[in-house]
C-alpha cells in the first residue's frame, strides 16, 4: 500500500489507541486527501486523542460509543488496532464487501524508506530483547529507531527514516496475526501458553487456542526471503524445522557475557541480541560495552531500594507463570512474593511447587488466578499461614515488611494480569514502587 492509494478513500480508524493515534497524525500532517472516521467503544477517546492534531482534528469524523462498528462495509480501508478480533461479524462482513483490512504496522512496513527492519517477538522478554538490541546498534555507530509493543508509535518518527538506518520493532502476536509481510530480520524470545482468555475490559484481546497464537508469532519468519535470517531460540527448533524456510536460521541458548541483568532468562534474551547484532557486523568491544551497560527495563526484575537489609524488587511486567519462575529462580536469598490477580488460563501447579520450595511468604492480590493458585499451594503442602491475601498495594508492603527480615528479597512478581484491582501492569509497578519509597 502507497500514501498515494489513500487518496480520496474512506478510512476507518478502528481502535483508538496509541499506533492508530500516530498514524491519523501522520495522515494529516501529509495532508492526505481522505475521510477519517474514528470508530471505538469509548466514548472519552476524542479528548483523551486530539491534542496531536490541534485544528486538523475538526476534519475527522468520531464514531463513539455503543455502534462504534456498525456499517464497516462502507469504508475503503480499516485500520485495526492491534487486537481487534478478525473473527468478528463486523469486520468479516466488511471484506467480504471488498473492504481493505490493514493495520499501522502493516502500512509501516509498506512505507518505511528502510528495508533493514528487526522485528522481535515471543511470549516474553521481547522489550528487553528489542531494547538490547538498540543499545548494541547505536554503540556499533548506527542510525536506530526502536518502537511497536514497547510504547512508542511507529508513525511517530516514519518521516525521520533514513535509507540505512536500523529499526527494531517489538511486535506482539496482536500486532503479527494478519502480517503479509517479514522483516529482514526476525527474533523469537521464547514461546509459552499466553493471551488464551480475555482479560483486559478495555481491549479483551485473546486467541481461541495456542496454535492460532502460534501462527500469529510464525507470521514474523514465514514469509522471509532467500537474504533474510531468523534468530530463534533453540527450544523452538523442533516446530521451526517443520516451516522449511527459505531464510537462514539461527539458534540462540544461553549468554554469559558481563551484564547488570538478573536471571537466566535474560542470559537468553542477551543471546538473542547478541546473535541478531553479530549477523549485522557489530564488532565484539562495542558489543561488550553497551551489554554492561544495559540496565534492563523497568517493571522488570528492576530493584526499586534496599532497606534494613530487606531488597525490594519490581517485576510486575512478570504476567505469566513461567515469568514468575524465571524470577524467583534468579535470587537465592529469602523471599516475600507478591502475586495472583486477573485470570488469563494459566497452569500454576509448576509455580506452586517451586513456591513451596523458594517463597517464606505470599501476600496474594484478589483475583480469579489467585483463588486457583491459592488452591495449588495448598496442594502441595504450603503452609496457609505463609500466606495472605491484600486489598491494595499499601497493604501488601505492609504485610511483607512484617514478614521480612534483613537479608529477604520482597518481590513482586505475580504471575497474573493486572486487570480489577490495578489498570494494567504499569500501573501495578508505578505502585509498588511509591508504596515502598514511602517506607
Amino acid at each position: 500500500m502507497t500514501l498515494n492509494s489513500l487518496t480520496n478513500k474512506k478510512i476507518c480508524i478502528l481502535g483508538y489507541g496509541m499506533e492508530n493515534r500516530a498514524l491519523v497524525d501522520f495522515l494529516i500532517k501529509k495532508k492526505i486527501p481522505c475521510q477519517i472516521t474514528v470508530c471505538d467503544a469509548r466514548n472519552n477517546v476524542k479528548t483523551n486523542g486530539r491534542s496531536s492534531l490541534g485544528r486538523s482534528s475538526q476534519h475527522i469524523i468520531w464514531r463513539l460509543g455503543k455502534n462504534y462498528n456498525k456499517d464497516l462495509s462502507k469504508f475503503d480501508i480499516i485500520f485495526r488496532i492491534a487486537g481487534y478480533p478478525l473473527s468478528t461479524p463486523a469486520i468479516k462482513k466488511a471484506k467480504k464487501s471488498g473492504v481493505k483490512i490493514s493495520s499501522p504496522v502493516k502500512l509501516f512496513f509498506d512505507l518505511c524508506p528502510s528495508k533493514n527492519i528487526i522485528g522481535v517477538t515471543g511470549t516474553k522478554g521481547k522489550g528487553t530483547t528489542a531494547s538490547l538490541i538498540a543499545a548494541i546498534l547505536k554503540q556499533g555507530g548506527k542510525g536506530v529507531w526502536l518502537a511497536g509493543n514497547i510504547g512508542v508509535p511507529m508513525f511517530s518518527f516514519l518521516p525521520e527514516i533514513k535509507k540505512n538506518d536500523w529499526v527494531i520493532l517489538e511486535l506482539s502476536s496482536f500486532q503479527l496475526e494478519d502480517m503479509e509481510t517479514s522483516p529482514k530480520i526476525a527474533v523469537i524470545t521464547n514461546f509459552y501458553r499466553e493471551h488464551l482468555k480475555p482479560v483486559d475490559p478495555v481491549n479483551p484481546n485473546y486467541h481461541r487456542n495456542l496454535s492460532s497464537y502460534w501462527a500469529a508469532k510464525a507470521n514474523i519468519f514465514k514469509y522471509q526471503k532467500m537474504d533474510d535470517k531468523l534468530i530463534a531460540n533453540n527450544k523452538l527448533n523442533k516446530i521451526i524445522k517443520n516451516y522449511h524456510l527459505k531464510s537462514k536460521v539461527i539458534y540462540f541458548s544461553k549468554s554469559n557475557l558481563a551484564s547488570q541483568l538478573l536471571g537466566e532468562h535474560n542470559k537468553e534474551n542477551i543471546a538473542a541480541a547478541l546473535a541478531v547484532v553479530k549477523s549485522i557486523g557489530i564488532k565484539e568491544g562495542a558489543i561488550a560495552k553497551a551489554v554492561a551497560g544495559f540496565k534492563g527495563l523497568e517493571h522488570r526484575l528492576e530493584l526499586v531500594t534496599k532497606k534494613n537489609g530487606v531488597s525490594f524488587y519490581n517485576d510486575s511486567f512478570a504476567t505469566t507463570p513461567e515469568n514468575t519462575i524465571a524470577a524467583i529462580n534468579s535470587f537465592s536469598s529469602p523471599l516475600i512474593l507478591l502475586a495472583g490477580g486477573a485470570d488469563k488460563g494459566s497452569e500454576f501447579k509448576l509455580l506452586a511447587k517451586i513456591m513451596k520450595k523458594r517463597v517464606k511468604f505470599a501476600v496474594l492480590f484478589p483475583g480469579k488466578a489467585t483463588r486457583r493458585l491459592k488452591g495449588e499451594l495448598i496442594l502441595t503442602g504450603f503452609s496457609k499461614n505463609k500466606m495472605k491475601l491484600a486489598g491494595n498495594m499499601g497493604e501488601a508492603i505492609k504485610i511483607a515488611r512484617e514478614e521480612a527480615k534483613s537479608g529477604d528479597i520482597i518481590l513482586l512478581s505475580p504471575a497474573c494480569a493486572s486487570f480489577g484491582l490495578f489498570k494494567n501492569y504499569k500501573e501495578r509497578g508505578e505502585l509498588f514502587k511509591k508504596e515502598v519509597k514511602k517506607l
